[in-house]
Formats: structure tokens, sequence, C-alpha cells
């Protein structure tokens, strides 16, 4: 497989991951929505059945989907990310890449979809795009996150020594169980380019009543997955080998 198909895998796959969790963040917090006020059972089985389809239709790149998924595989010692492409620096930037514009496009669909409803909202906020802390204090913060992208990447990492083919849906569930075992502080971004992407497209688009888009906070959700992907990979490497 070449790396233009990798990208391409990847930027269709985070995009479609963006668009359905975003999406489904928009819908529950946005005032003149059918799933206005739904909760966050609501977002977490949205977000499970988002990572669902992106699996699905990044499957010829492995569907890392995640910064901290490609670089957790590294850090397990793997030779390849996926049937045809070596762990080498081109391919590992190529997947981070693609991961951040495919994350970017889908926050940009999302904001299409309810383009009236962020028009008529009175703040249009941050928190629809993108993660925030509900207590603020960086290094708990980030622990919390270091904390559930560890779960994330090693399990994935175990998934695939497993004999099911159900690896989509295991990988939903996954993130259904993280979120609604840790996603209460920070929000459980798991993914700096789930987080960063759309936080950069709320700050460029022209969203009316917006906030800066929070961008003292915006290192969190990009340093704590980092680190969590990469000691569940080193973890992985020591417990299969």
């Amino acid at each position: 497989m070449s790396l233009g198909q990798v990208f391409l895998s990847e930027v269709l796959g985070t995009a479609i991951l963006i668009v359905l969790g975003v999406g489904v963040v928009a819908n529950v917090l946005l005032p003149k929505n059918g799933g206005f006020g739904g909760g966050p059972l609501m977002i977490n089985i949205g977000w499970g059945f988002a990572v669902f389809s992106g699996v699905f239709a990044a499957y010829k790149s492995g569907a890392h989907l995640n910064p901290a998924v490609t670089l957790g595989m590294w850090a397990s010692g793997a030779a390849t990310y996926t049937k045809g492409v070596d762990i080498t620096a081109a391919s590992t930037l190529t997947y981070v890449a693609a991961q951040f514009v495919g994350g970017f496009i889908g926050a940009l669909v999302v904001w299409m979809a309810y383009k009236k409803q962020f028009d008529e909202h009175e703040d249009a906020p941050t928190n629809v795009f993108s993660t925030s802390a509900t207590v603020r204090s960086p290094f708990w913060n980030v622990m919390t996150e270091v904390v559930g992208t560890f779960v994330l990447v090693f399990t994935i990492l175990v998934f695939a020594k497993t004999p099911s083919q159900a690896g989509p849906l295991n990988v939903a569930f996954l993130v259904v169980a993280i979120g609604v075992s840790l996603g209460g502080p920070t929000g459980y971004a798991i993914n700096p380019a789930r987080d960063l992407a759309p936080r950069l497209a709320h700050f460029l688009l022209p969203i009316p009543n917006k906030d800066d888009s929070n961008w003292s906070y915006a290192w969190v959700p990009v340093v704590g997955p980092v680190i969590g992907g990469l000691i569940a990979g080193f973890a992985a490497n020591l417990y299969i080998g």
C-alpha cells in the first residue's frame, strides 16, 4: 500500500469519526435540536458509534484515526502499521498528518450541518468542538487523559492478539466504556487529532459570538494522549511481545 492510500484512508476515517462524534455533541448542547439536553450518556454512545463507523471507513490503513494509537503501535515494537506499510518516520508522519486533516474536515462538516443552530446560539461554546476540564488543574487533567488513553491504546493492541473478528465493534464498546467511566473530568479527548483539529476549526470558522477557543487548555488533550499512547505501547511490548 502506498503512503498516499494510507493518507486518504486516514483522512476519510477520521473525518467520519469527527462528523459523528462532534455532531452528537452539537446535537446535545445546541438548542433547537431534537437531541438537545440528551445528556452525557447520549454523547458517550454517539462517540462509540462514531469510532465504529470511522474504523470501517479507514480499513485500508488499519484505521488508527488517532496519533496516540499510531505512536502506541510504534512504541510497541511492531514492524508494520498495517499490511504493506512498514513503520518508518515517513509513514508515521503520514498517519498523524492525515488524522489532523481529517479531524479538521470533519469539524467543518459539522459546522455546515448545524450552521443555523450556531448562528442562533448565544455563545457558540468551544466544547461543542473540543474538550475542557470540569475542574481546571493542568497536572491532574493531563493525568486523566493519560489514564484514558492508556486504556484505549493498550486494549486496542491486545485486541489485535485475540481471535475475534469484531474489531470495530470491540473498539466502539471500549470508547463508550472509557466515556462513562473516565470521561467526566476532561471530556476524554484521548486523541490529539480529535481535539486540536476541531478546536482550530472553531477558531477559524465565522461563528457568531464565539469565545477564544480555550487555547490555554489546548495543550492538555494533546500532551496527555501522546504520553498515554506511548506508555501503552511500551507496556504492550512487555506484555505481549
